[in-house]
């Protein structure tokens, strides 16, 4: 009983969410307010923080994952490496090239920020188990995306 305990103490301190940067000079701003946006995402579909790591990069950084892990020769904007050991516990390494969703904002006559939030909780969202391969999988994905993107601020 008391190991379980400790080991629940030690895992329960460890629930974060951590923000770095690769080949690439972006700042990323109000991170308090993400935190809580992310976390209250993964709370509300009933699963549970443990660690997850953003790492924002440029496109030549991410290609060369993209290509390595996935063996895919495209530019993206993302990159979700799910570590999860429990199916209710969340651990991950998300990628997103800032050049990426520079251009897609531009594409999408959206603002940068707006689209690295969409981006952000589109890594979330399929660590929670939502696909976005077939068109009805893609239609949900953006709904989803919608909503919670309305409870950021």
């Amino acid at each position: 009983m008391a190991a379980w305990l400790s080991c629940h103490f030690i895992c329960f301190k460890m629930r974060s969410i951590h923000f770095f940067t690769e080949d690439t000079g972006f700042v990323l701003k109000q991170k308090m307010i993400l935190r809580r946006w992310i976390t209250l995402t993964i709370e509300e579909n009933h699963k549970k923080l443990q660690a997850i790591n953003y790492i924002f990069t440029s496109d030549k950084y991410l290609l060369k994952i993209n290509k390595e892990y996935l063996g895919h020769d495209t530019l993206t904007d993302i990159i979700t490496f799910d570590q999860s050991y429990d199916s209710c516990l969340l651990v991950a390494d998300i990628y997103i090239s800032v050049d990426r969703v520079k251009d897609n904002s531009k594409n999408f006559n959206n603002s940068f920020t707006d689209e690295l939030h969409r981006v952000m909780i589109h890594g979330i969202l399929h660590l929670l188990g939502f696909s976005d391969k077939r068109k009805s999988e893609k239609k949900e994905m953006r709904k989803r995306e919608n909503h919670y993107l309305a409870l950021l601020f």
